[in-house]
């Protein structure tokens, strides 16, 4: 799927305003406007630019390979709720996204569907912020297999196949690890080559 077919949607930015409380005691109409003139002229100043992304979305944005991802992330509502605490999010390429049949790529697509267009989204993200090392580990301590829950809500299956890390969803779907942790300020991001689906049913 190229990026091409999907929305191209602004990035959303939430911008928080200083509230401006009233003097206890209240002036003439003269002195007040005086007060006001002196005061920063919130008129006439220039706009402020609006604040860049930052951290995993902002890092999803820049790359090159992530422009499906970042895209749908867009179009679905999601880009904003990776601004918050920690999160992991397995990020697949737009090679990955290519290789999804294309009814299932125009369904989702659809503005009728943007929900499960967020689920599978979310179904790519983990609370909090696990590096390599610790699904390694948690593969060998499971024997094998790990599995992680997902902001979507359903897991993730984790197990290692000749020194590398194979990511498993729902309906057959999977992915390997292909660049790991590369670290934000929110999070976690590992590259992987597959999309993963969540049940949707």
């Amino acid at each position: 799927m190229s990026s091409a077919k999907l929305f191209a949607t602004p990035l959303l930015v939430l911008a928080t305003l200083s509230p401006v409380y009233a003097q206890e005691t209240a002036a003439p109409a003269e002195a007040a406007e005086v007060a006001v003139d002196a005061a920063a002229p919130a008129e006439a100043a220039a706009p402020a630019a609006p604040a860049q992304p930052t951290g995993i979305a902002l890092e999803i944005a820049a790359k090159p390979d992530h422009k499906t991802l970042a895209t749908a992330l867009t179009a679905a509502g999601v880009s904003d709720k990776l601004a918050g605490q920690p999160f992991t999010i397995f990020a697949p390429t737009d090679q990955a996204f290519a290789a999804v049949p294309q009814p299932m790529t125009d369904w989702l697509m659809n503005p009728n569907n943007t929900e499960s267009l967020a689920k599978v989204l979310t179904y790519h993200v983990v609370p909090g912020r696990v590096t390599a090392e610790d699904l390694y580990a948690k593969i060998k301590a499971g024997g094998g297999k790990a599995t992680l829950a997902t902001v979507e809500g359903e897991t993730l299956t984790f197990t290692e196949v000749q020194g590398n890390i194979k990511v498993d969803g729902t309906q057959g779907s999977s992915g390997f690890i292909t660049q790991p942790d590369v670290e934000q300020s929110n999070g976690n991001i590992h590259v992987i080559n597959g999309v993963l689906m969540p049940s949707l049913g």
